[in-house]
């Protein structure tokens, strides 16, 4: 963010807290897993690496490549990109197990329509941290619905750039309460500075 001519600023909205959970694999052929929070979860609770892995995009992919998953696929997008790989190469016998968040961004079983069985597993929550933003500030990036819920909530603004992952995550801050909204192309990172730009010049 340097190079583009921003001072990064850490003031995160949300706290991911492990939610109490017994995992078990009874049935299960496959995971899926819909953030790298769910691979981090997962992985501190279960010692399962065999079983083949679905997720929603490379970030994700990655973290659970990195926790020794052998067989993992990335649906490269969103929520409904990942529905659309589970139903072309998930397997047909069995169950697919989702380990999240206590309240999921999006629901993947009405996504799949019953053509691939699935059971949630909420493993972690996400806590408001009540956070209030910088005194001044230009721009923030914004990655789930639910941070931009919590975002809104600290308004009114005054003309800031809100830069949020998709569509989707945008539709969390409602009408902005001031905020200049911004969409990324794509559910990635790339994307998403590339929505923000560069700053404006200050008069």
């Amino acid at each position: 963010m340097i190079a583009l001519g921003f001072e990064p600023v850490v003031a995160p909205l949300l706290e991911v807290r492990p939610f109490p959970a017994v995992v078990a694999l009874d049935g299960v052929t496959a995971l899926a897993f819909t953030s790298r929070n769910g691979v981090d979860a997962f992985s501190g609770l279960s010692s399962e690496r065999a079983l083949p892995v679905f997720t929603v995009g490379d970030a994700t992919a990655a973290a659970a490549r990195a926790q020794g998953f052998g067989s993992v696929r990335s649906a490269d997008g969103a929520l409904a990109d990942l529905a659309d790989l589970l139903i072309a190469e998930a397997p047909r016998q069995g169950l697919v197990l989702v380990p999240g968040a206590l309240e999921p961004a999006g629901d993947l079983s009405a996504l799949l329509a019953r053509r691939i069985r699935v059971r949630p597993l909420p493993i972690y929550e996400a806590v408001e941290t009540g956070a209030a933003p910088p005194g001044e500030f230009d721009a923030v990036l914004i990655h789930s619905a639910r941070a931009a819920r919590a975002l809104g909530a600290l308004g009114p603004f005054s003309g800031e750039v809100a830069v949020a992952l998709s569509a989707a995550v945008a539709g969390g801050l409602g009408d902005g309460a001031g905020l200049e909204i911004r969409s990324a192309a794509a559910p990635d990172e790339s994307a998403l500075l590339e929505a923000l730009g560069k700053p404006a010049h200050r008069v």
